[in-house]
Formats: C-alpha cells, sequence, structure tokens
C-alpha cells in the first residue's frame, strides 16, 4: 500500500514590502496537504482532524473554490476543462485548516492539479480577501516537468495599499520533503513586494496535528490580525488607500508559464 500523499507542513510566511515605503512581516504558520481522495479516510482514522465537522484542525469544501456544494475535484476538473488543460489525474491542495472549529481564513490556497499520468497539469491559486471575494488564477505546469515558474496579471482587489495595474510571478516547488510558493509582485518599475511560504513535511497523524497546534494555537485568528497589523503600519507610515473595484466578472483567470 503506497503512502498517503496528504501531509502537514510547518513553516514561515515572509511578506516584504519594497517600496513606496519599506515594511516587513514574518509569522509561522502551518498548512495541510490534502489529496481530494483521502480526505474521508483521512478523517475516518484520525481522531483530531474532521472534514466539514468541527475538529482540532477542519477541512470544510464550501470555504473554496465556487462554494456551492459541489465535489470539489468537479469542479477543478471543470476548471481545467474550461481552460482546455487535461485533468483526470489526482487534486491536491495546500492550505491552512480551520481550528477548534473557527472560522477559517486562507489568504491564498494552492491547488496541485495532476493529469492521468500523474504528471502535474496546472496549479490553480485561489486567493482570498478579508473583504469575503475570492479570485483563481490558474496556470498551466511546464510540460518538462521542470522548475515551476508563472506569470499572471493582478485581477483581483485584495490590499487597500496595492494597485491594480501589477503582475504577479510565481515560483513554486512542489510538495514533498519540503514546499515552497513564492511570490513577486511587480509593476513596471520592478517588484513591489515578495511573499513566500516555506515548510518542511511531517506525516499528517493525531499527534503531529497536536503538536502543530500548540505551537499556532491562533493561527487563523493570528494571520488575519497579521494582516491588519501591517495594515495598520502602512496606513501610520502614511500609504494612501485604494478604492476597491468590483470583483472580476470570472472567477477565473488564466495566466502563462515562463522560463525566466
Amino acid at each position: 500500500m503506497s503512502a498517503p500523499a496528504s501531509g502537514l507542513y510547518a513553516g514561515r510566511v515572509t511578506h516584504l514590502r519594497r517600496r513606496p515605503r519599506r515594511h516587513r512581516l514574518t509569522y509561522r504558520i502551518f498548512m495541510l496537504l490534502l489529496d481530494l481522495d483521502e480526505i474521508e479516510p483521512l478523517a475516518r482514522r484520525l481522531r483530531l482532524f474532521g472534514q466539514g465537522r468541527r475538529a482540532l484542525a477542519s477541512f470544510h469544501p464550501a470555504d473554496h473554490l465556487h462554494g456551492d456544494g459541489r465535489p470539489l475535484k468537479a469542479q477543478v476538473e471543470q476548471i481545467l476543462a474550461d481552460a482546455g488543460l487535461s485533468g483526470g489525474g489526482p487534486v491536491r491542495v495546500l492550505c491552512m485548516p480551520r481550528l477548534l472549529g473557527g472560522a477559517g481564513f486562507n489568504p491564498l490556497s494552492v491547488w496541485f492539479c495532476h493529469r492521468r499520468d500523474g504528471a502535474l497539469s496546472a496549479v490553480l491559486y485561489e486567493v482570498n480577501n478579508t473583504f469575503g471575494e475570492r479570485h483563481l488564477y490558474l496556470v498551466a505546469a511546464p510540460s518538462d516537468g521542470g522548475p515551476i515558474r508563472q506569470l499572471c496579471d493582478k485581477q483581483f482587489y485584495v490590499s487597500p495599499f496595492m494597485d491594480m495595474g501589477l503582475t504577479y510571478r510565481f515560483k513554486v516547488l512542489p510538495p514533498g520533503d519540503s514546499v515552497a510558493v513564492a511570490i513577486e509582485v511587480e509593476d513596471d518599475a520592478g517588484p513591489v513586494l515578495s511573499a513566500a511560504f516555506h515548510a518542511q513535511r511531517r506525516e499528517l497523524a493525531d499527534a503531529a496535528l497536536a503538536r502543530a497546534w500548540a505551537a499556532h494555537p491562533l493561527m487563523s485568528l493570528g494571520v488575519l490580525w497579521a494582516i491588519r497589523w501591517e495594515a495598520l503600519w502602512l496606513w501610520a507610515k502614511g500609504e494612501p488607500l485604494r478604492p476597491r473595484p468590483a470583483p472580476p466578472l470570472r472567477l477565473v483567470t488564466i495566466g502563462a508559464h515562463t522560463g525566466c
């Protein structure tokens, strides 16, 4: 019997705003990598993990994608098909769980979408803002299995301190013994903000969940407060607020793979 793909990744998030006012933010979190085909068996086997119910750490399908109750794997397959990309293989999401039944907030969840032969077909970046809105950026993976470097124009309002006419550059080390997701936010003059998550894999087991919670007991609340604290500092430094436009009419924006 093969080892489960799902796992627990504990690490650190860093944000570095480069201009016009330099500001740095660092905090520790843990995320779960969940293979959608493994979630129900995991929820039956583990006492501290639940699906759609209160638990120490839980995964709620309604927190993701369209949030309309349809099976998540079917939603991902439809998103891939609409973009002309191959699917049919494992779908795995890297996200923060809800803790102790509380409300969940994931600024970024990353979906790894595979073809039937097991090769990575695309990466789907699911972005939530603090206004209750969500948007998805879908980018095909390199066909040669090389480094994942991807590009997408910003279409979705996230921060009141960031302009809309920006570009995201993603660099991803897919989950293995470690995982890394780095994002450079650029304008015509170069990088404006850098954000990254680097973490090491642990077995997704009750003992590991208990240790992770003990190290991050208020993680979801902490992430929200970290975002708000950063906003307060930027406001205090004189950074002007940008108006919030209406969200995009389409939930999914298509990006591009780039070797640079």
